[in-house]
């Protein structure tokens, strides 16, 4: 299997990379609470090792993946401990300088690959803005709605990815059982219902949305053949997503001077 590891290649391999026109993915994600029995960076290591495995599936594209951005929007999780979060002015700042960085290296095609959901809005918002500055796309996704019908048809006890619950649990059976701490899942299922919900939208911690455990889900149902079937199903709709030519078209220049009254 070629690397497709950006931090284990080599600069003259990374400008290789660069020359045949590769598709850049860059994992964001958290570093967060995740209940008593998941580490902290769960969403950057489940994420990574999802684009690590779709850029694998696709090495004749090419893909390159970098580290994680381990840094994200999660300030809701802060009465849990554990966290560390941005806000989004400088959110933004780090991903424009990733892109800007990437431009300077000789990339211009970028997939912004988030594992995280309060990174969901602030990431669309980016990528647009980033499109707009520098003329390349650059693509959002998450990685449980890629494959969401796929994620729910695995799981037995919620309908879909949540945090720290079946689906998340399940991936790190299947990753890495040792950083479990299996001992701790019997306690690992939301208390109550959550606040909030509909069409209405405002902030609101984790101390609301998750009383008592930090957990969303039931971590109780997690196997690793659940976390196996998830993370292949993520890692090959990522993997058709950045083979997608539709998603590589030249951005329109839409702010330019006159754009309005080009001739069509």
């Amino acid at each position: 299997m070629p690397e497709v590891r950006w931090e284990r290649l080599t600069a003259p391999e990374l400008r290789a990379f660069a020359e045949r026109g590769a598709v850049v993915v860059v994992p964001v994600a958290s570093l967060e609470q995740h209940g008593p029995h998941l580490p902290v960076w769960t969403d950057s290591f489940i994420g990574h090792s999802v684009a690590v495995r779709a850029a694998e599936l696709c090495a004749d594209l090419p893909a390159v993946v970098l580290p994680p951005m381990w840094l994200g929007l999660s300030e809701h999780h802060f009465p849990f401990g554990g966290t560390i979060s941005l806000d989004y002015a400088t959110f933004a700042g780090v991903l424009r300088c990733i892109v800007k960085s990437l431009l300077a290296d000789g990339f211009a095609r970028v997939m912004l690959f988030n594992s995280h959901g309060g990174n969901i809005e602030p990431l669309a918002v980016s990528a647009r803005e980033l499109a707009h500055e520098f003329g390349i796309p650059v693509l959002t996704a998450t990685a449980p709605q890629l494959a969401a019908k796929e994620i729910a048809a695995a799981l037995t006890a919620q309908p879909g990815m949540q945090h720290a619950c079946e689906a998340e649990t399940s991936l790190w059976l299947h990753l890495d059982p040792t950083q479990v701490r299996q001992e701790r899942i019997a306690e690992s299922f939301a208390e109550g219902q959550p606040a909030g919900g509909g069409a209405v939208t405002r902030f609101r911690s984790f101390a609301e949305r998750a009383p008592g455990t930090g957990v969303r889900g039931d971590a109780r149902a997690a196997t690793a053949a659940k976390g196996a079937t998830m993370f292949e199903a993520m890692a090959a709709a990522l993997a058709a997503e950045l083979r997608n030519p539709a998603n590589w078209s030249a951005v329109d220049a839409v702010w330019r001077r006159g754009r309005a009254v080009e001739a069509r």
